[in-house]
């Protein structure tokens, strides 16, 4: 007899649901967190090494942790039956967004709110859209994308808009906040949200993404500020709040630099060498950091931004003339070139982190 689906039960009742992203790739870490009380934990396989294999171990994880609280949520790598079948079969009870894509009649609108900064990995409800709009291109063309946005501009806004353009023609709008696109309510029941001027939009699909602050064991370790995230020395990101813990990534206060996986991958070599040093009785090592973010917009339409950071005078800056973005004026081939670039680096950054 299928298990009940608790979590989504708990959405259509109205009931706020709290959860986790695991992007670790490890069973392990799936059953710790599963019994720290999140209603839901999201196994991550898009944007990690996990395969079909690796997240059913995850899914055991999760079901056999005693309290039995946290509801597996399994974000499937792409929009593919055979894969999406094979997670189903291991158990999977909640696939995001995919299934409603799939299930939208052709000339439906998808409806995205998209929360004012900061948040977690600043291009990606943008590589999101594009992803979208690539499959509503393929199955369902009559369909349009609605991007509601609380801010009046986004990483690597000219680069997106004019791929967007240049392979969906206008099936996606975008709407700045000036332009009233920041969503104020949401009514889920009805598929629809309220802009801060009245205006009402109905979806067929409607993904909305919250406003974010650092996760709850940074609350609970009482190193988050008035803000909900982590304020950090640049030196060694090591808490600012509370001396000995040292915050990485998405949770910290590192502006210039951008909440994503290369930069906290960076962070966490520095806030190691820190840490050697400190137990050594040895100067901190000189603090450098450094992003590289690569974006699909398409099949064989890749762009990417990278930036250079160095610790001065307390804060993190970028030194003149470090970094910069794609050229506007890159033709068919060096956008297929970034799109290869961008299959290397996530391969190679992937092999530094997990070890394959």
């Amino acid at each position: 007899m299928p298990q009940r689906n608790t979590f989504k039960h708990a959405l259509a009742a109205g009931q706020a649901q709290i959860g986790l992203w695991c992007t670790l790739a490890s069973p392990y870490a799936a059953e710790l967190v599963a019994g720290s009380g999140f209603d839901w934990l999201l196994l991550d396989t898009e944007h990690t090494p996990a395969d079909v294999p690796l997240v059913l171990q995850q899914l055991q994880a999760v079901g056999a942790e005693p309290l039995g609280r946290s509801h597996a949520v399994v974000r499937a790598a792409w929009n593919d039956p055979v894969l999406i079948k094979r997670l189903l079969d291991i158990g999977a009870q909640t696939l995001l967004l995919r299934s409603q894509l799939q299930a939208m009649e052709d000339g439906g609108t998808f409806v995205m709110a998209i929360p004012e900064n900061p948040f977690r990995c600043p291009p990606g409800p943008y590589e999101r859209a594009a992803m979208v709009a690539h499959y509503f291109k393929q199955h369902k063309p009559r369909s349009k994308l609605l991007l509601l946005d609380a801010k009046d501009s986004f990483s690597k806004q000219a680069l997106f808009q004019q791929g967007w353009k240049a392979l969906y023609g206008d099936m996606i709008e975008w709407v700045g906040q000036k332009d009233d696109g920041q969503v104020m309510r949401v009514d889920a029941a009805r598929l629809e949200v309220e802009t801060a001027f009245g205006t009402r939009h109905k979806a067929a699909v409607l993904n909305v993404i919250p406003p974010q602050k650092a996760g709850f064991i940074a609350e609970r370790a009482g190193v988050t500020d008035a803000s909900g995230w982590v304020p950090v020395k640049a030196e060694s990101f090591e808490s600012r709040q509370a001396s000995g813990i040292y915050a990485l990534g998405d949770a910290t206060i590192a502006a210039p630099m951008p909440k994503s996986g290369f930069a906290a991958n960076t962070q966490g070599k520095v806030a190691a060498a820190a840490i050697a040093a400190d137990l050594l009785g040895l100067p901190a090592p000189t603090a450098s950091y450094a992003n590289t973010c690569y974006s699909l917009i398409g099949p064989g339409y890749g762009i990417s931004v990278a930036g250079v950071y160095r610790a001065e005078g307390g804060k993190l800056v970028e030194p003149a003339g470090s970094g910069g973005v794609s050229p506007l004026d890159g033709n068919a081939d060096y956008r297929a070139a970034e799109a290869r670039y961008g299959e290397a680096w996530y391969a190679a950054i992937s092999a530094d982190i997990w070890g394959r």
